[in-house]
């Protein structure tokens, strides 16, 4: 067996010695031999087919825990398969994408002619439930005709941070927000939730709240996201999550040091790097925060479509339910209410281990009369 030592092996792989010892520490292409004085790596010839594989793969953008499955995969047509789901995929968030670009372009320039013929409204349902094990409820739901939100408490005033989180948003919902501001009125909602939040906690960096809500214009909702309650949508029968968790567990997904199937199980998998806290600064400090400087939340636009159905939920229901449950209830569901209840009561009957919060919005399109946002 021709061996090549790691510098030698990353020319001809056209990866860098850095990436090739942290594959080694992921498992994901281990070194042929390891000199047993020095510690040096020494890779074979007959590596370079899959080393070029990890390599194409990251060009892609695919995270290293699905390249490990990938690599993993003795037959090259599953491989294949792996590699145009994970593309299809890839596909779909880039034509989001694609869609908020494009408004974003015709808002700066003051371009109408994208601008939608069809009012747009939301039909929506929401609703908490304490589940079958905690002893109290500390969620709070909210849907109205232009907000949506989800807050998950932690603490021992956790109950009451989250409601005054989402009580601080529910100005939003009284008038149709400027189309060319929305962001920067979420983000002045959002510092007086965390104002509501620290009077609550009363300096207290142990009770705190997660915060996911959307805002809708009529053509686009508004996002503001903190902590591991999500937003997901349900388009064209495939379902996405909007949001990205600011859990420990996530980033060691995000790293390659985990893959999915282990987070769901790990044992810090609740705890947060972010939240809204009592702590001077949001997302610092506290039971189940740590670490974050500057602003600690997601915001950001997103695009809308006739069609499209969005769920928010706290990890009550995420963390119980895989993702292709969620789809597969949301699909069939005939409105929101429906969904509401079949969410929560499928929760329940897989143990009801936390509370567990829904609100789903249908994008329809509004009647004759009817307010559009």
């Amino acid at each position: 067996m021709r061996m090549l030592t790691i510098g030698a092996f990353a020319r001809a792989a056209r990866l860098s010695p850095k990436a090739l010892r942290l594959y080694d520490e992921l498992d994901l292409l281990r070194p042929a031999r390891v000199d047993p004085d020095t510690g040096y790596r020494h890779y074979a010839v007959e590596q370079l087919e899959q080393a070029r594989l990890v390599a194409w793969l990251r060009r892609l953008g695919m995270p290293l825990a699905r390249i490990r499955e990938v690599c993993a995969l003795t037959d090259p047509a599953d491989a294949a398969r792996e590699i145009r789901a994970y593309w299809a995929r890839v596909e779909a968030e880039t034509a989001a994408r694609r869609d908020l670009a494009l408004f974003l372009v015709d808002q700066l320039s003051g371009t109408t002619e994208r601008e939608p013929t069809t009012m747009l409204t939301l039909r929506h349902s929401a609703h908490s439930d304490r589940g079958r094990v905690r002893p109290v409820n500390q969620d709070t739901a909210y849907a109205g005709g232009r907000l949506l939100a989800v807050a998950d408490g932690f603490g021992p005033a956790g109950g009451p941070a989250s409601s005054a989180a989402v009580e601080a948003l529910r100005f939003l919902d009284t008038e149709a927000p400027p189309a060319g501001g929305v962001l920067n009125l979420l983000e002045d909602a959002v510092r007086a939730a965390t104002d509501a939040v620290r009077d609550v906690a009363d300096g207290s960096d142990e009770v705190g709240t997660t915060l996911t809500a959307l805002l809708w214009t009529g053509s686009q909702l508004a996002l503001v996201h903190i902590g591991d309650t999500r937003a997901y949508l349900l388009r064209d029968g495939a379902l996405f999550r909007v949001t990205h968790d600011h859990t420990l567990v996530q980033s060691l997904v995000d790293e390659g040091r985990l893959t999915p199937e282990e987070a769901e199980t790990h044992p810090q998998r609740t705890l947060l790097l972010k939240a809204l806290t009592g702590a001077p600064e949001a997302g610092t400090g506290g039971a189940g925060s740590a670490g974050g400087a500057g602003r600690s939340y997601d915001l950001r636009l997103h695009e809308a479509r006739l069609g499209d159905r969005y769920l928010l939920c706290s990890d009550g229901l995420s963390q119980t339910l895989p993702e292709d449950t969620l789809r597969t209830l949301l699909a069939a569901a005939h409105d929101p209410a429906t969904a509401v209840t079949a969410l929560i009561d499928a929760a329940n009957e897989a143990g009801g281990p936390d509370n567990v919060s829904c609100v789903v919005a249908d994008v329809v399109e509004a009647v004759s009369g009817e307010e559009a946002g």
